[in-house]
């Protein structure tokens, strides 16, 4: 009876949580540590069915192990904990909890930040050095941070110890957001710096540009209308294209706002084929684009007829007669024109009426199917009907009339 009694009073209470403690290691937790969490009983006590919790959320883990390992501790780690477990002591077997832990993760460096030197805006071909601060805090002497640099989410730099990035001459396109983060050597923690946009001001060389033809094929065929399109990706405008055929200048246009231009043209003849380029130039450069060739196939319009060397002597002997016939008519009409411009004979005019002259009293008359001479319009002419051995008097003297010269054709 006496051993029942003496073993009742050695039983613990079932409402004493010292049964059962939980414990943070490291003790001070700083970011970038591996926080573990560890329940444990009290001496020759029997753990199961362990549960552990934050904040009141149960976290995932095997039931069957008394710690956890919760990774990389960040400031997201900091909260309150506790856990759970089946206690078997002697002769008490029961679900205990612990008693609740703070745990504060503190900060091992603050979130760096980005800046420029110099700080106003720079300017085309000044140098510029990217700076990221942050400082480790005097707890960790022994640690070092590493840093990188990005530019819209693109690396411009692999991680390093050194906290500046020297960009000896800047351009335009150096124009963006950038940021950097710092990261302990040790570990894989790491912080971003805010977004800090950088500006940089002053007119920019152009890039290469690229020739596009359009359609895209080689061959083509007269009537084909081609398009040569040439852009400059980079470059303050106004930015002016030239087009070129075997080094011959075909047009230019200029782009004030910068982008593509294109030149339009139909395939004539084979001397539109060959190798096409394009330049782009601006105010500070000029950059010529790798040439593009373009072959013509099909029928072809020659550029001259192929029997114009066997043609030319020909044409050269039928201009030289007509110029030499023009000149013969020309002397032949004068004397007979100054001779035809000239008033008849008092003699010979009637002072009467006029009359027509019988065709049997006229002598002969000019041919009047002959041309008029070169340059000059058809007048009227006073012909003179000479009279025969057989004409009377009285003939005579009417024999005179006005002609009108017919139409004459060569």
């Amino acid at each position: 009876m006496m051993l029942w009694v003496a073993v009742l009073l050695s039983a613990p209470c079932v409402g004493n949580r010292a049964l059962l403690t939980l414990q943070a290691r490291p003790h001070l937790v700083f970011e970038g540590d591996a926080l573990t969490l560890r329940c444990q009983g009290r001496k020759h006590a029997v753990l199961s069915h362990v549960r552990f919790y934050k904040d009141g959320s149960y976290l995932p883990s095997s039931e069957e192990r008394p710690s956890l390992t919760l990774g990389t501790a960040t400031a997201a780690s900091s909260g309150r904990y506790s856990c759970t477990a089946q206690v078997t002591y002697v002769l008490y077997v029961g679900t205990q909890t612990s008693e609740t832990i703070m745990v504060q993760v503190r900060a091992l460096f603050p979130p760096p930040v980005l800046s420029t030197i110099p700080f106003s805006g720079p300017r085309v071909g000044s140098p510029l050095t990217l700076r990221c601060r942050t400082q480790l805090l005097a707890q960790r002497p022994a640690s070092s941070l590493l840093f990188s640099f990005y530019k819209g989410g693109q690396a411009l730099t692999g991680w390093g110890p050194h906290p500046e990035l020297y960009i000896p001459e800047v351009r335009a396109e150096h124009s963006g957001c950038y940021r950097c983060k710092a990261a302990l050597r040790a570990g894989l923690f790491q912080k971003d710096s805010p977004l800090l946009e950088i500006r940089v001001w002053g007119p920019d060389p152009v890039s290469r540009p690229v020739l596009t033809l359009r359609p895209p094929h080689a061959s083509l065929t007269v009537g084909h209308m081609v398009e040569l399109r040439c852009e400059a990706k980079r470059g303050t405008p106004p930015i002016l294209y030239t087009f070129y055929l075997d080094g011959r200048i075909l047009g230019n246009r200029s782009a004030p706002r910068g982008g593509a231009i294109s030149f339009l043209f139909p395939m004539m003849s084979e001397q539109d084929a060959g190798n096409y380029s394009c330049q782009a130039e601006n105010s500070i450069s000029k950059e010529s684009s790798k040439p593009e060739t373009l072959c013509l196939d099909g029928p072809q319009v020659p550029s001259a007829p192929p029997s114009s060397n066997r043609l030319a002597p020909w044409l050269s002997a039928v201009l030289l007669g007509v110029a030499v016939t023009a000149a013969a008519l020309l002397r032949y009409f004068t004397p007979w024109r100054k001779n035809a411009s000239r008033s008849p004979p008092s003699s010979l005019l009637s002072k009467g009426p006029q009359q027509i002259v019988p065709s049997h009293l006229l002598g002969p008359l000019p041919a009047q199917n002959l041309p008029p001479a070169p340059g000059e319009e058809q007048d009227a002419l006073y012909v003179n009907a000479w009279p025969s051995e057989s004409t009377s008097e009285a003939e005579v003297q009417s024999m005179s009339t006005i002609y009108q010269d017919p139409p004459r054709s060569l």
